[in-house]
């Protein structure tokens, strides 16, 4: 009786766990990173998260690395309005995580690019990536695909969007 009480105890907490999606690599906190599912073809998809930092240093998100065969290219972007024009661009020198903050990378605005894409995203997928920081340095994270919602915008239509290279 003991032991299940435990076993059904651990399952508890690694499910927990799972629901909470969070990493963390020091004081930096890293929660829910994800992508959304993509049409099978699609050369992009945006990856979206929550890093907080609650350290007394400033920390900087410079890259995002995964495997070649699940995206050819990766970047960290910005989307901005210029006029009636969303734009979108990558960022030069990284994303700043400031000490004592929390800062989302969310659609519309920061965000990861994962780009040439072999195949797309389906929804339930985990991609396996590595964010790495300037001071902390790298944690591994998972991205969940999930699926779009109806009113959600993607990257891989670019619908009245344009790129900066």
């Amino acid at each position: 009786m003991k032991k299940r009480l435990v076993a059904a105890a651990l399952l508890s907490v690694s499910t927990l766990g799972a629901q909470a999606h969070e990493f963390t690599l020091g004081s930096l906190t890293i929660d829910h990173p994800f992508a959304f599912a993509t049409p099978p073809a699609a050369p992009v998809a945006g990856g979206y998260m929550t890093i907080a930092n609650d350290g007394p240093s400033d920390d900087v998100l410079l890259a995002v690395r995964v495997d070649p065969e699940l995206a050819g290219m990766m970047q960290l972007h910005e989307m901005r309005m210029e006029g009636d024009i969303m734009r979108m661009s990558e960022i030069e020198g990284g994303i700043p995580i400031p000490a004592g903050e929390t800062v989302k990378l969310e659609q519309g605005g920061l965000h990861v690019m994962f780009m040439r894409l072999p195949q797309g995203f389906e929804e339930g997928q985990e991609i396996p990536a590595t964010l790495i920081f300037q001071q902390a340095g790298e944690v591994d994270v998972v991205f969940n695909v999930e699926a779009r919602g109806a009113q959600e915008h993607d990257h891989s239509g670019h619908g009245g969007q344009s790129h900066d290279h």
